[in-house]
């Protein structure tokens, strides 16, 4: 866990194929955003790009891909994913799920390498709240 925010917590995601890709649970749990009252809503909405913002500065990325999908999970969560110039250029401009499963199997969560980038994050969401 990243931290906490008004609309749930932010999570550093199981893949780390792109780094810092985050998501936001929301809490309360519900099975949508279209659950949520509006002033609900909007504080997820804000929660969402606040860190989007938040990796955007810690990491260096040049822009934040952001979904919320739920097809397989009935949970609101969102997917918050930097993406890099870095990145090949054949995947560059597609979905962050293009990747080959392998890529994006091959750099899982790992608590002790991941700590310090948590920590940045958590800050930096916190200082925008």
């Amino acid at each position: 866990m990243v931290c906490q925010v008004a609309s749930g917590w932010v999570f550093l995601a199981n893949m780390q194929y792109l780094s810092g890709y985050c998501i936001l649970q929301s809490d309360p749990v519900v099975e949508s955003i279209n659950a949520l009252e509006p002033k609900q809503r909007m504080l997820f909405l804000g929660d969402m790009a606040i860190v989007g913002d938040a990796i955007l500065e810690v990491t260096g990325a040049y822009r934040i891909n952001y979904a919320i999908m739920g097809n397989s999970e009935p949970v609101l969560h969102a997917h918050i994913v930097p993406r890099y110039l870095s990145e090949p250029e054949e995947l560059l401009h597609g979905l962050p799920w293009s990747y080959p499963q392998t890529q994006m199997d091959a750099v899982g969560f790992d608590p002790v390498r991941d700590q310090a980038l948590m920590r940045k994050l958590a800050q930096a969401i916190q200082k925008r709240q």
